[in-house]
Formats: structure tokens, sequence, C-alpha cells
């Protein structure tokens, strides 16, 4: 355990620095979605506070509806968690500076503000007050370039103990573990430096003469990152040690309109074209998939150009129509299910004006405060849509209801994984049934393959598009 001087020290460089000869009490908790990583981090919280009398404020760094209601929340479950005080460092800065200075035990903070706290502390010269921080989905700091990451490497060291929670620590790739482990070790196990990472774990994949596209890990890379973290991450899977209910995925093929269909394989042929010719980059290949996602879902964006006020032509978002087959096939599941709650994920903004107006007498609910978790929880709301991204962590939504309709599959296992663990997670009593809307013979199919088998793979999926217009054209062939 570091000395107390941690508490006390500042961030300006001149103050006392951490011992470095004494190491922090770190560790980054894997637990499987619906472990209740939550109650078990809040419980260690009081009794290091409590009884052990080591720390005085923790801080907990999450997305912004998991920091503004789902902690004091799960405080408010426990009888042993009543002694806990919350202060929460959210809303227009004004507030967040009043919440600061609010005595407590526990401060939540979003993610997005990680840096304003920070550099509010450097420009005030401010002791940093923390003496424990914890990152709820941690896997949201993946990214060394991100400005949080940047930020909160600045201040661990300060901390005597830092947490990390997830579910989801490697979501696409083993790369996405370095700044993570940073977090928890200043560099001590997998390198200082992410170079330092890459080059003793992986190999270069696809490039263009010095520009690396892609790593790839070395033969046993995973075996020995993983070995490496051993002593400071501790893995629990909930179907070890959870009577989970039974879950039903459900598959539903769609047939494509003929009119449809044909714009549809015309987009494809064209897209791969447009690659072949291009720099193809990681971008380029998201937007091919991005684009057949939404052509499978029933509408597809497009720039147009109109004059604008000033006579010169801009360029402005239009969203074209293709079809309704999945309004359709949604709206039988809705009939079927006889008034049951159902949560609707959706991938575009297109998705979503198209299902609230085709659904709009049935009063469809979105997730936007505590209110409205309270409402789908109660039962008073029947048909819940939302976008996985804003559904993804920490929101307990198992008591509303049981049935899930995914409208598109999204192109990001993290997102996929994260949002079935809504309803399918401990304290859920029904059998949880998980639909899937698939066009047929479109890049649906390519996605949900990959989400089956636990990886999203760029490369991958455009592969899966080349060998279906090449199927497409060899049938054309042989008639």
């Amino acid at each position: 355990m570091r000395t107390n001087e941690v508490h006390t020290a500042r961030l300006s460089g001149i103050h006392n620095k951490p011992n470095r000869g004494q190491q922090a009490a770190v560790c980054c908790l894997g637990y499987g979605l619906g472990l209740g990583k939550t109650s078990c981090t809040l419980t260690a919280i009081e009794e290091l506070i409590a009884d052990r009398f080591e720390i005085d404020r923790a801080l907990v760094i999450a997305p912004l509806r998991v920091a503004d209601d789902t902690w004091e929340s799960e405080r408010d479950k426990w009888e042993h968690l009543q002694g806990l005080t919350f202060s929460k460092i959210l809303g227009t800065e004004k507030q967040r500076i009043k919440a600061l200075s609010t005595e407590a035990d526990v401060y939540t903070i979003n993610r997005e503000n990680v840096k304003w706290l920070v550099d509010y502390h450097l420009k005030n010269r401010m002791t940093w007050k923390f003496d424990m921080i914890v990152i709820d989905e941690s896997s949201s700091f993946k990214s060394h370039d991100s400005q949080r990451f940047k930020a909160l490497r600045k201040v661990t060291k300060y901390a005597k103990r830092v947490v990390l929670l997830t579910g989801t620590p490697d979501p696409n790739g083993l790369l996405d573990l370095w700044s993570q482990a940073y977090l928890l070790d200043e560099g001590e196990r997998l390198g200082k430096t992410i170079t330092a990472y890459r080059d003793r774990y992986f190999r270069p994949g696809r490039r263009n003469g010095n520009v690396i596209y892609e790593y790839l890990p070395k033969a046993g890379a995973k075996e020995a990152i993983f070995d490496t973290l051993k002593d400071i991450m501790v893995s629990l899977s909930a179907k070890d040690h959870l009577r989970m209910p039974e879950r039903i995925d459900n598959v539903i093929k769609i047939k494509m309109p003929a009119a449809a269909r044909a714009k549809y394989d015309q987009m494809e042929e064209d897209s791969i074209l447009e690659l072949e010719k291009a720099d193809v980059v990681a971008g380029n290949k998201a937007a091919v998939t991005n684009k057949l996602l939404q052509m499978a879902n029933g509408a597809v964006y497009y720039e147009d150009l109109i004059p604008g006020e000033d006579g010169e032509l801009e360029t402005v978002r239009k969203v074209e129509w293709i079809h309704d087959a999945k309004l359709d096939a949604l709206e039988q599941i809705v009939e079927d299910s006889a008034g049951q709650p159902i949560m609707i994920f959706y991938s575009y903004q297109h998705d979503f004006e198209r299902l609230m107006k085709r659904f709009a007498k049935y009063n469809p609910g979105t997730i936007k405060d505590r209110e409205s978790i309270a409402a789908w929880n109660a039962g008073k709301v029947k048909l819940l849509i939302a976008h996985p991204a804003s559904m993804g962590h920490g929101l307990n939504l198992q008591a509303g209801g049981n049935i899930i309709v995914w409208f598109g599959v999204p192109n990001n296992l993290e997102y996929y994984l994260q949002a079935n663990a809504r309803l399918y997670r401990q304290g859920q009593q029904q059998t949880v049934v998980i639909n899937h809307l698939l066009m047929e013979n479109t890049h649906d199919m390519d996605v949900m393959e990959s989400l089956t088998q636990k990886k999203v793979n760029q490369d991958e999926l455009i592969a899966a598009v080349k060998a279906r217009i090449a199927e497409r054209k060899g049938s054309s062939g042989n008639k």
C-alpha cells in the first residue's frame, strides 16, 4: 500500500510523489454480465471507509446514465450500504464544482468529464481528493489516444486503490488491454508504451509501405498476456456461479422485396468496387458495412446538394426509403406478444424515426433518466426503443420485461453483449427471448455470424460480401 502522503499529493509536479517502492492495491474485475459488479464494489468501498479506515473518498467513473442512477440506486437496495453518501459530479460546470466541494463517500462522474475533472484540479492547484478510483466499464478507456485516458493516467498514481470493472475487457481484440492495464500499474506488466506492448505481443498485418493498418497477435500472445495480468485480474462467468433463466436466441429471416433487392445488390457491387479502387483503411470498410446494414434495415443515408442562403451549393444528409419489411416483421412480433413489454434495439437515427412513427399508437418509450428507468421496470412501458450504445452499461432493466428485438444487428460486439445483458442478468425471473430480424442474403447475416463467433472483424465482413457477390454472379452465369 502506498503511504499516506499520496492522499495529500498535489498534481503540479512540485509536491510529494507516491513512494514508488510501495504499490497501490489494484484490481480488474472481469465479471460476467449481470454478476453484481456494482454491489460488490460498493461493499468493498463501505468496508474500506467504515471498518478499515483505509480510504476516505471513492471516485466512480461511469457512463452518464450509470453515474446518475445506477450506483446510488444499488446502494438503496442493500441494508449494509445505507450509510454511504453520494455526490454526483454531473451537469453544468457550476453544478459539477458544487458537487466536487460537497462532502461524500462516493463521487460519481461520467467519463466524458474526466478530462475536465483532472484539468480543474491542475488549474486550481488542488489536492487530488480521491484515494480510490473505480472505472465502471473500463473498456471505455481502451484507446490510448483518447483524451479521457491521457487525463486519467495523470492521477491514478495518486490513488491508494484503483479498480477496473468490466464484463468485456477486450471486446475488439487484445490491443484494447494495454491502456486499461496501464491505469492499474503504469505499464509495469504490459509495457510503459503501446509501442512496447505491440512489439512484444503482436506482428504487423495489413500494411501499405510504412503504414500499418492492423496488428495481429503472435502465437501464444493471448495466453502470455493473461498470465502476466493474472495477479491483478479476477474473472467470473455468470454460467459458473448463477442459476440463470433460460435464454432463447431467435433468428427471424426476412425476404427482401424485389425492388429493394435490386438496389441492395447493386449497392454491394458498387461498394466493393470503390474499396478496390481506394486506399483501403478501416474507415472505408466500416462505411461500406454501415451502408449495407442500413439498406437491410429499410432506409439509407445519402448526401445531396442544395442551394444555400448565399446561393452556394451545400451538402445535406437525406434519407432514402428502401423497404418496410423489417417493420412489418416487428409489428407481427408486437401483436403476437399480446401486450408483453418489448425492448427494441435500433442502429441508426432513421431506424428510430421510422420505429417511433410506425408504433406511435403504443406510446413507445425511451431511456432518458431515472424516471424512465423506473417506468420500464414497473411495467408501464410496453415498447422501449433504444440504441445499444446508450443502454450498454450498468442499467438494471430486467424487472421490466424479458423480450428483446434487434431491429438491426450492431457492428459492435461490446454493444451487442452489453445490451442483451440489460434483461438477461441476475434477478431475471423469466425466460429471455432475443429476436434478431435478419434480411436474407444480406450483410445482416454476415454480422450475425460474426457476433455468434464473438468477434467483429472488418476484413472478414468485407470478405463475406465479396463471396456473396461472386456466388451471385456465378449463379447468374449458370442460368
